[in-house]
């Protein structure tokens, strides 16, 4: 059995601390500084494996196990924001019409602003209905650094797709 745990990874625009415990990952957060820590269990590894896989351009979708704990309708928002496809973004709007509630965009907007676990559940991919980058607890410059590596990445997988065929010839 996993007691809770924290542990500490250092990306490419700021240090993030994870943490969990038997039923998962609580909480992925950016923090300003770290303190020592024990040796970090399988579950906090295999999440720090999967950022780095993610961070080298070799991850999309994340398989590590959550333990996302919210309000009924946080979590439905939570469990939404996973559907958002690698380089996508949508708005608020766009998800409270998902989750059947398109009156409540801004209780959206807030369940999206308590999202615990960033980069996996990935509210950096929700934006304005205007198209503007709005808030996001890590920064904005952190928002925009995501939404920019995800879309040169998804261009650089298409355009390597696009030429894979002729590359043979």
């Amino acid at each position: 059995m996993t007691e809770a745990f924290t542990t500490y990874y250092r990306s490419p625009i700021g240090l993030i601390e994870i943490a969990g415990g038997a039923d998962g990952i609580s909480s992925i957060s950016f923090v300003d500084d770290a303190s020592m820590n024990d040796a970090a269990p399988p579950l906090a590894q295999d999440c720090a494996s999967q950022l780095d896989e993610y961070f080298g351009g070799r991850r999309r979708e994340f398989s590590v196990k959550l333990d996302l704990q919210g309000t009924d309708f946080q979590e439905k928002v939570w469990r939404e924001l996973q559907t958002i496809p690698f380089g996508r973004t949508v708005s608020y709007l766009d998800i409270a019409m998902a989750i059947g509630t398109k009156e409540s965009t801004r209780a959206v907007g807030r369940a999206n602003g308590r999202n615990p676990i960033v980069i996996i559940v990935p509210c950096h991919r929700v934006i304005g209905s205007a198209g503007s980058l709005t808030g996001y607890g890590g920064g904005l410059w952190r928002k925009r650094w995501l939404l920019d590596f995800e879309s040169n990445a998804r261009q650089e997988s298409l355009f390597a797709l696009a030429v894979a065929p002729n590359a043979s010839r």
